[in-house]
């Protein structure tokens, strides 16, 4: 189910599963959206991803491109469009860095 360049990362660096799986602390932006006061990076993503199939934001003629409604602009910068290779980075934004 695993994209293989994701296993590959997951199995050779433990640490990085780690960063996508553990529970954080949201900030108030972002615990609006997701509905929740803590999740993992992983589940953050999910969670955006399901609200952009849900509410059809991808554009008809490129799907690699999503179309941000209000509540979507909210937690990506105000941009009113992305492509779907931002939406990991523009998520990991609101996330604190693990201390080393």
């Amino acid at each position: 189910m695993l994209p293989q360049r994701l296993k590959k990362t997951i199995t050779d660096n433990p640490k990085k599963l780690a960063n996508l799986i553990d529970l954080v602390n949201l900030p108030s932006t972002l615990r609006e959206f997701v509905g929740q006061s803590q999740i993992s990076r992983l589940g953050c993503f999910m969670r955006v991803w399901s609200y952009i199939k849900t509410n059809n934001l991808q554009d008809p003629n490129n799907k690699n491109v999503v179309k941000c409604d209000e509540k979507l602009k909210s937690i990506l910068l105000g941009k009113s469009q992305v492509e779907l290779a931002e939406l990991p980075e523009l998520i990991k934004l609101h996330f604190p860095k693990a201390p080393k």
